[in-house]
């Protein structure tokens, strides 16, 4: 098969021996497969990949069709439209998952947006609900809100009456993030100064971290997926004291099946309705051919664009 494939601090497309599935796996010929920021830490050397996944094929998400099983897989069927979450190596035209991982595409989800669900929508759930218990009609604040998993937690904070605002650095997205149901948004500058807050998705990184304190209101929980802008910063504690406020992080990539079983559940039970019924979306802002899979990554690491780069093999 082909494959995206780092090498050398560069991303190209290499030939890779077909992958076969193993006991309780899936092999998924992928038609979609979305690029995360974790994507582009991998490539600089920051992200490797855990146990058990392709050490240089990218891709943490993906969605296609069942082309094999495995032994003792049963839960799906030869021919079945799945996407789900992977270590590594979705961003080839095979793939092999563990069916506990994969969830049924909603038959009104076509590939391209199928293959921008996973990863982020997982993220965003179980960051805002699972750890940071955001419960309706308390204010969330989303930095970096026009990218895949910003986009993702805003439209599910809306849909339990949540009081949403984000911050979006290009002013040319904003109208069409307020469209996914925030309520408010704004310049990252003076973000602060528009709170309090109970719930602060940390996005961007420790830049905002003090003023994420500021902002935060008393028990206001800030919970921390991403630092592209930085991983260290200075940390007031009694402004949090004062606050009784917390700070929590988490990533999804690494854990183990069980944990990641259990989020895949929780998705079919709570959000997958929702693009059942057109109430949820993907933004897709451009899809390339696998070909092109530089391009795709420039493109990602350009910024300015709103919802999801999409590879499709």
């Amino acid at each position: 098969m082909r494959a995206a494939t780092i090498r050398d601090g560069e991303v190209l497309v290499e030939e890779h021996p077909d992958p076969e599935p193993g006991a309780g796996q899936v092999l998924v010929r992928v038609r979609a497969a979305g690029l995360n920021g974790a994507d582009q830490m991998q490539l600089r050397g920051r992200y490797p990949a855990p146990a058990g996944s392709p050490p240089d094929i990218p891709g943490l998400e993906l969605a296609g069709e069942v082309a094999g099983l495995g032994d003792g897989a049963a839960r799906f069927a030869v021919g079945d439209r799945v996407m789900g979450i992977v270590g590594g190596g979705g961003q080839g035209e095979l793939a092999v998952v563990h069916e506990r991982q994969l969830m049924p595409v909603p038959d009104a989800v076509g590939f391209p947006d199928a293959g921008g669900i996973p990863e982020v929508f997982t993220t965003a759930h179980d960051a805002i609900f699972t750890q940071a218990g955001l419960r309706p009609g308390e204010r969330l604040l989303v930095h970096g809100a026009a990218g895949g998993v910003g986009t993702a937690a805003i439209q599910l904070a809306h849909a339990i009456g949540g009081h949403v605002t984000a911050t979006v650095r290009n002013p040319d997205s904003r109208d069409a993030v307020a469209q996914l149901g925030a309520d408010e948004v704004l310049d990252p500058e003076g973000f602060e100064e528009h709170g309090p807050f109970d719930v602060v998705l940390e996005l961007v990184g420790a830049p905002n971290l003090g003023a994420n304190v500021k902002a935060l209101g008393t028990n206001g929980r800030i919970v921390v997926i991403g630092i592209g802008a930085g991983a260290k910063a200075e940390l007031n504690l009694g402004a949090l004291m004062a606050k009784r406020g917390r700070i929590m992080a988490s990533t999804l990539r690494a854990r183990p099946l069980e944990q990641k079983a259990a989020t895949a559940r929780a998705l079919e039970r709570e959000v997958l309705p929702g693009f059942a019924t057109g109430t949820l979306r993907v933004p897709v802002a451009e899809t390339f051919a696998l070909d092109d899979v530089a391009a795709a990554y420039e493109r990602f690491a350009a910024g300015g664009k709103l919802g999801k780069i999409i590879l499709e093999p």
